[in-house]
């Protein structure tokens, strides 16, 4: 035994002095790729992290500690009204900031506690594939079209998928509703209508936050007034989310009026400071979310608060690290580009435009192909595609991956393969991959 674990530490010397001593620093290629990769991780990191990904932790840990068991049920179950459990399923499975492996407890948990297959198939399928962090973030890296497919594509595709399924094994369907017949549901801790105020909240702080800035020339219109009012709409759903901490959470009004009075203060601080609105909302968002992780981690009214709290460190635990990697490999592979410049990645724009180029069958098949049997983490599928489509990706292929990879992957295959059984685990993965391509073709043809 310890032999094999001098053996297996000589190894990864080996391993990790070979490549330093192989290392291509030399390479032009090679120290553009390196370029690329710290330039986009630099640009993530300023330009999505603060603003996007720590409002959707809370939003997620809202979800996994606020929503209640009788919900699964009465949303979810195999009585509830389809129109009903569908759309509900697909909603929320949208607002998860979640990759495909991590939708997998959630997924498992409301399927064995009786969930309809249908229902906890749109569930799975849109909880990575679309969430409203995705949205905004697609529709800025990408493209404001792209992201309206990416919307449209991935909400419908969760309840046909679900749909699907749901036809196909219909017989045992019908066993589960006789069993849930007589299930009694234990009573909430509080409405779902408050739960979904306290939700909105942190919703509508995360969609106006990272409202979009307009076509330079435009003066008028809906979208530049929000955007030229987003801080003060922004202001205005985080005092709605004050008032929710206090009469539905319970936290005590005096330590939520200390957490606004410190946000506001930063605000105005870094703006005589930083003078620049941008920065400056960037550090208010900071010290917004410390004072609600305080107030919330040691709260003492209910347990409930402070397991909020940790549930959204666990998220930020889980994403990020995943995140930082895919960045920075996505960068080193295939380049960075935004705000309208460009670093190379490693792989030479001709392979790609040989693979994925156009808007060809075999182009938008395997790009869903690929897209299914890759591991996305959360978000990562953005800066991957932003490369792609800059090395010469067709914008049908690109659609394709965009809604098969984030939602499958071939570690989430293996686990659901446990939760459901391998033929409908082959069924869903193979709905998925088809859907994905047809998508592709009809929005490259547009």
């Amino acid at each position: 035994m310890e032999l094999k674990q001098e053996l297996k530490f000589l190894l990864w010397v080996i391993v990790i002095f070979g490549a330093a001593f192989f290392l291509p620093v030399e390479s032009t290629t090679f120290t553009t790729a390196i370029a690329a990769a710290l330039d986009l991780a630099k640009w993530y990191a300023r330009e999505h992290v603060v603003l996007c990904l720590l409002p959707a932790f809370f939003i997620a840990g809202v979800i996994s500690i606020f929503v209640s068991q009788a919900a699964v049920l009465r949303y979810f179950g195999a009585n509830a009204r389809k129109l009903l459990a569908y759309s509900v399923a697909s909603v929320s499975g949208a607002i998860l900031a979640i990759c495909s492996c991590t939708i997998l407890p959630l997924f498992s948990s409301i399927h064995k506690r009786g969930a309809g297959l249908g229902p906890a198939i749109t569930f799975l399928y849109s909880g990575p594939a679309i969430n409203i962090l995705a949205i905004i973030l697609t529709a800025r890296v990408l493209g404001f079209e792209m992201g309206v497919a990416r919307t449209i594509g991935a909400i419908s595709f969760s309840v046909i998928i679900g749909l699907i399924m749901s036809l196909i094994y219909r017989k045992e369907e019908k066993e589960k509703k006789k069993e849930q017949m007589n299930i009694q549901l234990p009573p909430e801790k509080r409405s779902m209508w408050q739960t979904a105020f306290h939700l909105l909240s942190l919703v509508f702080i995360l969609v106006f936050a990272n409202w979009g800035k307009p076509d330079s020339d435009a003066t008028s219109g809906t979208w530049f007034y929000i955007w030229a009012y987003k801080w003060h709409i922004t202001g205005f759903f985080s005092l709605w989310l004050g008032y929710s901490l206090i009469r539905f959470l319970k936290i005590k009004w005096q330590w939520v009026i200390l957490a606004i009075l410190a946000t506001v203060a930063s605000a105005w601080v870094s703006i005589r400071l930083i003078g620049d609105t941008a920065q400056a909302a960037i550090v208010t968002m900071i010290i917004g979310i410390a004072s609600l992780s305080v107030i919330t981690l040691f709260d003492k009214t209910d347990n409930d608060n402070r397991e909020w709290a940790l549930a959204s460190w666990g998220f930020a635990k889980q994403i990020l690290p995943l995140l930082a990697i895919g960045v920075v490999t996505a960068g080193f592979l295939l380049g960075s580009t935004h705000d309208g410049k460009t670093i190379a990645g490693v792989i030479p724009n001709e392979w790609i435009q040989w693979l994925v180029g156009g808007n060809s069958i075999l182009s938008n098949f395997f790009a869903s192909i690929v897209g299914a049997f890759m591991y996305f983490a959360t978000l990562t599928e953005v800066p991957i595609l932003q490369g792609l489509i800059a090395s010469g990706m067709g914008k049908g292929p690109a659609l394709a991956l965009l809604l098969s990879g984030p939602s499958l992957s071939l570690p989430s295959m293996l686990v659901i393969r446990d939760v459901m059984g391998t033929q409908k685990t082959l069924v869903y993965s193979s709905l998925t991959i088809v859907l994905s391509t047809v998508a592709g073709l009809i929005f490259g043809m547009i």
